[in-house]
């Protein structure tokens, strides 16, 4: 490959090409990627293996922090203020996980709705 591509140690470059469902509509998307892992240690289902558990963080985690939990649009850039509030939302994530929560954003409006009407109850918000 690095008679092809300028870029130093590079051993294979993959594809991946998938169809993705959102919001009820259908989308195909292709993913490239490389890598210095050399074909004899590891062949295109091995790559795919790797390529899925690399997505299946992002989705579960990333996708969450950025699309949920509004990581992208904080404006929050001094500091240790950044590294504090992603820990804060990473805690979040793992203690709905833990207890069960498959989707996150569901359970986060649950557990504001139950957080509203208890301080509510103990005259904290009034409504």
């Amino acid at each position: 490959m690095n008679e092809y591509l300028d870029w130093p140690g590079i051993a294979q470059v993959g594809q991946v090409e998938s169809v993705v469902e959102r919001d009820e509509k259908i989308s195909h998307e292709t993913r490239y990627f490389i890598t210095s892992v050399q074909r004899s240690l590891a062949d295109a289902g091995q790559l795919l293996t790797w390529t899925r558990g690399h997505w299946s963080v992002e989705n579960r985690s990333h996708y969450v922090r950025d699309v949920t939990l509004g990581e992208d649009a904080s404006r929050i850039r001094k500091g240790s203020g950044p590294e504090v509030m992603a820990a804060l939302r990473n805690a979040t994530i793992g203690f709905l996980r833990v207890t069960g929560a498959t989707n996150i954003a569901e359970a986060l409006r649950r557990n504001a709705s139950q957080v509203r009407t208890l301080f509510t109850t103990l005259g904290i918000f009034k409504q």
